[in-house]
């Protein structure tokens, strides 16, 4: 009988250590994974895969910002779960059943250049060109405490707002972990009314924006992005001059051309409204800078506008 309780703690010594060590070299795959996506370094508390539940547990997930940018967090959230599919947990595209993100703090930072911390991760500046790594998400719900937005362009001493969102949200049919990050990076930035045109524009042009069902966006060239809204032009108007306003330096409007022009972001801005059939309003926005088109900026404005109307 001694030996037999010898053999099972053993045994079961062993099944804990295999876990642990399990836990250990997946949590370290992620990490890795998730900062190379990012581009930013990622630190993750604890770390538990149960395969008879189907479900992954996370604590302590951490963004910490990019080079070039203060030490600090740009997003901490204390507790992720997620349910999977065993049937593709091995495959390379993995379906995911449900996605709950408690997202408690998020740190935006602006650097003394002028440039937000979310717009310089490798996501931002890099999704348009490179390959997603796919999966399936069914339904993300994902809350958001607040915001802390420190900006380092007004003296040594940031400047320091706090935005209190407090909202949680669902999503459904997320294809990718690329669309998932820049979900969760631009959702609570949106609530808080920040002003970045670049991560806005990039998250259309990897599809993950969700705007509203009166329009639809497409890009038509280079530079430019174009909508279809059903409001009507007067309003479109009205919101897109308030709208652009905000986010930069208004240098020309003509409202029955429907024109405006402006400097967003170090970038020359051009939209123009035409009045379409059935009381439509047909917005097409171009960004240059430096003579280079900038599609993700022209992107960014209409997002901002389209989540207006």
């Amino acid at each position: 009988m001694k030996k037999f309780l010898i053999v099972i703690g053993i045994i079961v010594i062993f099944l804990v250590c295999i876990t642990i060590l399990k836990n250990l070299i997946i949590k370290s795959v992620v990490t890795k994974v998730a900062s190379g996506v990012i581009g930013a370094p990622v630190h993750i508390d604890s770390f538990s895969l149960n395969i008879l539940s189907s479900t992954i547990y996370m604590s302590g997930f951490k963004i910490f910002n990019p080079s070039g940018f203060p030490e600090g967090i740009l997003v901490s959230c204390p507790k992720i779960k997620i349910i999977y599919d065993r049937a593709t947990l091995f495959k390379q595209k993995r379906h995911f059943l449900l996605v709950e993100i408690e997202l408690k703090e998020m740190g935006l930072t602006k650097n003394k250049e002028g440039k937000l911390n979310v717009d310089s991760l490798k996501i931002v500046q890099q999704s348009k060109s490179s390959e997603f790594i796919p999966m399936q998400i069914d339904l993300l719900t994902l809350s958001i405490g607040k915001i802390v937005y420190k900006d380092y362009t007004v003296s040594t001493e940031p400047s320091v707002r706090v935005y209190d969102v407090n909202k949680q949200k669902s999503y459904k049919g997320i294809p990718s972990a690329e669309q998932l990050a820049l979900l969760v990076l631009t959702e609570p930035m949106k609530d808080a009314a920040i002003k970045s045109a670049e991560i806005y524009g990039v998250a259309i042009v990897s599809g993950v924006a969700v705007l509203p069902v009166a329009v639809v966006a497409m890009f038509i060239g280079k530079d430019s992005v174009q909508g279809i809204s059903d409001a009507s032009f007067e309003h479109v108007y009205e919101v897109s001059l308030e709208v652009v306003g905000r986010m930069g330096k208004i240098t020309k409007q003509d409202a029955p051309n429907g024109v405006i022009k402006a400097n967003i972001n170090g970038a020359w801005v051009s939209l123009q409204l035409r009045k379409k059939e059935d009381n439509k309003t047909e917005i097409t926005i171009s960004a240059r800078k430096y003579m280079f088109p900038k599609p993700e900026i022209a992107g960014g404005v209409l997002y901002q506008i389209s989540d207006k109307l």
